[in-house]
């Protein structure tokens, strides 16, 4: 499926007077996937035909991100989750697996803290994170986010450009696993609709909330009640294996699958193994009776 195949089979959703682009579709239980910065939901297109095929998959594009609402202002975490949180309940979600990314991680622990409180408005049965920032202390930003979130990011985000998105990618991509030249032509598709690309450093903010919000989304890791699993790039010079080593001291008992010589999207990088990864954390589901019921017209 084409991009813009994606957006026309996808719908929107007003929430919290913002328009949010949202995609579902399958049976079985249910499975809510959350993207990462800066790319939007269709990062998720290689795992999409055939996790459907098992679950009723629920993704969406969070504030600022892809075909959803962007503006210029700091979007916070708990927004972030919030908005997922209306979601879900517009769709009459009660119980979903989780499988989240990068940023999407620290929206999916600002959502297992809610869990844990009995605040949400969903029941999260599982939480399987791919490569993410879970510990600020090991996360490795490029040099370009640290520019971006520096007092000049305004002035710098002018001259942001394919090309500089394209060398970022593959800075972060494995060595024998590259973003194809139509990967880079998606990504920047997505940055850019509604202007989104001018306001990319303010989105940065999350860097500075996870280490505000340290204990609370750790400690949600920690005090998980439900099943957690770590699938993860060991080449990600961001969060690759000096993020899973911190990952097996903190995190008792550790589930952890390695993908050696995968970078930071391993979704992209290598659909075929993080499905199997996928499928092992997942082969007995819990609560494999809850469904969407259907509000969206065929």
């Amino acid at each position: 499926m084409q991009l813009n195949q994606w957006r026309e089979s996808g719908q929107f959703l007003d929430i919290h007077h913002q328009r949010i682009f949202y995609q579902t579709e399958g049976n079985g239980p249910v499975l809510l996937l959350i993207h990462g910065y800066p790319t939007a939901s269709f990062d998720w297109i290689k795992l999409w035909p055939t996790l459907t095929k098992t679950f009723c998959c629920v993704t969406l594009d969070m504030l600022g991100f892809g075909f959803s609402t962007k503006a210029p202002k700091k979007y916070l975490i708990k927004e972030q989750a919030a908005v997922i949180s209306a979601l879900m309940e517009h769709l009459k979600v009660s119980h979903a697996h989780v499988l989240s990314h990068d940023y999407g991680d620290t929206v999916a622990q600002e959502l297992l803290a809610q869990h844990l409180e009995k605040s949400l408005s969903f029941s999260i049965n599982s939480l399987h994170l791919l490569n993410g920032g879970l510990f600020p202390e090991t996360h490795r930003a490029l040099p370009i986010q640290k520019l971006l979130l520096s007092p000049i990011g305004g002035l710098l985000i002018r001259f942001l450009n394919k090309n500089a998105i394209r060398k970022s990618m593959h800075n972060i991509f494995g060595r024998n696993t590259p973003p194809s030249d139509r990967d880079i032509d998606d990504f920047w598709a997505l940055i850019t609709e509604n202007n989104g690309h001018k306001y990319m450093h303010l989105l940065l903010d999350y860097m500075k909330q996870r280490k505000q919000y340290r204990e609370r989304w750790v400690g949600a890791l920690q005090n998980a009640s439900v099943p957690l699993r770590l699938t993860a790039g060991i080449a990600d010079p961001i969060s690759g294996a000096h993020m899973v080593a911190r990952y097996r001291a903190l995190i008792q008992n550790a589930d952890v699958v390695e993908l050696a010589d995968i970078g930071h999207y391993p979704q992209i990088e290598s659909a075929e193994l993080v499905l199997e990864s996928i499928f092992g954390f997942n082969s007995s589901p819990t609560n494999t009776n809850e469904r969407i019921n259907k509000i969206y017209p065929y």
